[in-house]
């Protein structure tokens, strides 16, 4: 009774690629073979910032209809590779290479786990593209080409972030930090290097974040103070910059740091040439009163003693 059941099973299925599962035929056309072979992508499409990373989450399946002790090996490749002859961009076959570019791509997932994620760190503008994966399973071979992974590089938009004391001390050193929060930590670090006409000397520095300390002066007024990022493996630079504006009074000397110069900003160096001039003036006012008022009392003395004198002759003659 069993028998005659099984005998259109087996009619149907073959052996496939080794031996290594039993497919029906009326699976053998493409359409089917890709309902089996299906590779599922949390995004097919995939935006990262050159000198930045992406994680690309990514599961395949493969229909196994026995248990396997093979290895499973999994390969990323750019559109229209040829397999056999063009190298992989990312594979965790240790014997397969992969092809030499300044970015890197890593096969994140663990391909016996059913897990393709691909990691792209120090994602560079040539990297755009397409890509597609393949799996390995003994003899068991399958390219998941309708399942494509585009990736679109675009130009680095972020920008340092400054943090700086409102306001500065003349002449005595504040703490200045210049940060990347936005970088990625999986790729190259960064390499941070700081322009200013003012009198600095560099802090301790984080994988994302540099110290320097600033003595502001007077002369630094109009100046700028930049802060510069360079990321290695995309070979790409970002800068910020903050224009140093001194401010002061008489009761206190300060330095005031903004974005630029322009109306309503406080502590353009007139006024502290003009409240200069005015301390002078009034000073040089001062001064000449007094001097006024010697002159004036030492005249008065010398008049007054020649007609002492007189009066003192006219008296004897009498």
């Amino acid at each position: 009774m069993l028998l005659p059941r099984l005998l259109p099973l087996l009619w149907v299925c073959e052996w496939i690629a080794g031996n290594d599962f039993l497919l029906p035929r009326s699976w053998r056309d493409m359409e089917h073979t890709d309902e089996i072979f299906k590779l599922k992508l949390q995004s097919s499409l995939v935006t990262v910032q050159e000198g930045l990373c992406v994680l690309v989450p990514c599961t395949f399946f493969e229909p196994s209809l026995k248990p396997s002790s093979d290895t499973v090996f999994g390969y990323w490749f750019r559109a229209g590779a040829d397999t056999d002859t063009d190298l992989p961009v990312a594979t965790n076959n240790p014997n397969k290479p992969v092809q030499k570019t300044q970015s890197q791509f890593h096969l994140f997932g663990d391909p016996s786990t059913n897990d393709c994620s691909l990691d792209i760190r120090d994602a560079q503008r040539s990297d755009s593209g397409s890509y597609f994966f393949r799996m390995e399973k003994g003899s068991v071979k399958w390219n998941y080409c309708k399942n494509e992974l585009s990736v679109d590089v675009t130009a680095l938009t972020h920008t340092p972030n400054i943090e700086i004391p409102q306001t500065l001390e003349l002449g005595h050193p504040s703490k200045v930090t210049c940060s990347v929060p936005w970088a990625c930590e999986r790729g190259t670090p960064p390499i941070f290097s700081w322009m200013s006409a003012a009198i600095t000397s560099l802090g301790p520095r984080t994988t994302f974040s540099s110290m320097l300390t600033l003595t502001p002066r007077l002369q630094d007024h109009g100046t700028n103070l930049i802060c510069q990022v360079t990321f290695p493996g995309a070979n790409v630079t970002v800068q910020k910059t903050v224009q140093i504006n001194v401010t002061y009074t008489p009761q206190n000397s300060t330095t005031h740091v903004s974005g630029g110069a322009g109306p309503g900003k406080s502590g353009p160096l007139a006024e502290v040439v003009l409240v200069a001039m005015g301390e002078a003036a009034i000073k040089l006012l001062i001064l000449g009163i007094c001097f006024l008022f010697l002159s004036t009392k030492s005249q008065r003395k010398k008049v007054e003693q020649p007609a002492t004198q007189v009066d003192y002759i006219e008296t004897v003659m009498d």
